[in-house]
């Protein structure tokens, strides 16, 4: 198996039951589509409601998918800047998924430019670093090498939040005031700052994974600067895009949510004193009630800070694949779980094994609910249409709260 997976004799037997009904129908696995989207519904409407009928489904696919389906060469780049031939590959995709999944999943709209703002900087400008293009993704250039050089960018970023007028006019870019009077009129507003890399992630990124862990071990004087200017700006910026979006901070909209990956690199004392100080602040900024979203992805082993994120009070999480979701809820019992099948199960289309994870993840939150059977971490290209199928055939008939 690709996965550690606790499973019963009987989850064996459950799993090789649907993956040769599936076999013996070339591959479609026997679901009530109509079915299956409208109980579908009512589950990711509130996972944790008692009259919910099944699962709720999260693994739909995303357009990192559309090239094995389609059998071309990955060209995410493309995909990124050429929004003709953007569209015309999601609807290529999506006649696929119809027939297969029953929806159209990914947008089929084209991008009206004259319509969006023009790109504002974001926290890694704050910071120095640039953001560039390699291996089909966006990686952050590193801004510090040393201590002495850490010290005098946290310097230039203090600087930079104290100015008068405070980060607006780094962030917008020219003839941001003659588009956003265009725009606002017609209903049309910029996007809000509620998602980041996560504070660990970040950091490596600007100062280098083993730099960082030096720093927190060595220096943590400095490393607790090095936090607290990360919070800072990241309220300074979410500031700006709320006052630009006409906002005030009594109407802003609630809810703010991390992918902070690294965060596993950092035992709980280490994570306490760099990453959980960031985290409690901009939830106290944006998430301060009970529903709002408190939300951290984290694809990797970091279950050892699961009980310091239980006292930020999550209502979401995606974590690793080596996270089990008994664990997860046994640190927060009313936080989502989004997971937590594991992405390259799910990409290697191992049918027999998304059956057990999804059989295994059922039995350790039945009683408790909340669950969001989705993969743990990125959907990777790979997976196919006729995986997912399995996994709302699964769920449809294995997966039943009534």
């Amino acid at each position: 198996m690709s996965v550690m997976v606790p499973y019963r004799p009987e989850h064996l037997e459950m799993a090789r039951s649907l993956v040769l009904e599936t076999e013996a129908a070339a591959g479609l696995a026997p679901v009530d589509v109509e079915k299956f989207w409208a109980d579908d519904a009512i589950a990711n409407a509130d996972p944790f409601g008692t009259n919910i009928p099944q699962v709720a489904m999260g693994a739909q696919l995303t357009y990192e998918c559309v090239y094995a389906e389609l059998g071309m060469e990955e060209n995410f780049w493309r995909y990124e800047q050429d929004d003709a031939w953007r569209v015309a590959t999601n609807r290529a995709y999506n006649d696929i998924a119809q027939s297969i999944v029953g929806r159209r999943l990914l947008p089929e709209e084209p991008v009206d430019p004259a319509r969006q703002y023009p790109p504002m900087k974001g926290l890694h400008d704050v910071f120095e670093a640039r953001n560039v293009w390699k291996d089909q993704s966006w990686w952050l250039t590193q801004s510090a090498q040393t201590e002495d050089e850490l010290k005098a960018l946290l310097d230039r970023v203090e600087a930079r939040l104290e100015a008068p007028g405070g980060l607006r006019d780094f962030l917008l870019p020219e003839g941001w005031d003659e588009v956003r009077e265009r725009l606002l009129p017609q209903g049309v507003k910029p996007d809000l700052y509620r998602h980041q890399r996560g504070p660990v992630t970040f950091a490596t990124s600007i100062y280098g994974s083993e730099n960082l862990l030096f720093l927190i071990m060595e220096n943590p004087q400095l490393a607790s600067r090095f936090s607290n200017l990360i919070l800072r700006a990241m309220l300074a910026v979410a500031r700006v895009t709320d006052e630009e979006a006409g906002y005030t901070p009594e109407t802003a909209p609630h809810g703010f949510s991390f992918a902070d990956d690294n965060s596993c690199l950092l035992k709980p004392d280490m994570y306490e004193l760099f990453g959980y100080p960031v985290l409690k602040g901009v939830f106290e900024r944006y998430s301060p009630n009970p529903g709002d979203m408190r939300y951290q992805h984290s694809d990797s082993a970091m279950g050892h800070i699961l009980p310091l994120l239980a006292t930020l009070n999550m209502t979401g999480l995606n974590l690793g694949p080596t996270v089990l979701a008994s664990k997860i809820r046994e640190h927060l019992p009313h936080a989502v779980i989004y997971g937590q099948l594991a992405p390259f199960t799910y990409m290697r289309n191992d049918s027999e094994n998304i059956v057990l994870e999804f059989l295994r993840d059922f039995e350790m939150t039945r009683d408790s609910r909340g669950l969001v059977f989705a993969t743990a971490g990125s959907i990777n290209n790979g997976t196919r249409l006729t995986s997912m199928r399995l996994v709302m055939a699964a769920i449809q008939r294995y997966g039943r709260y009534t």
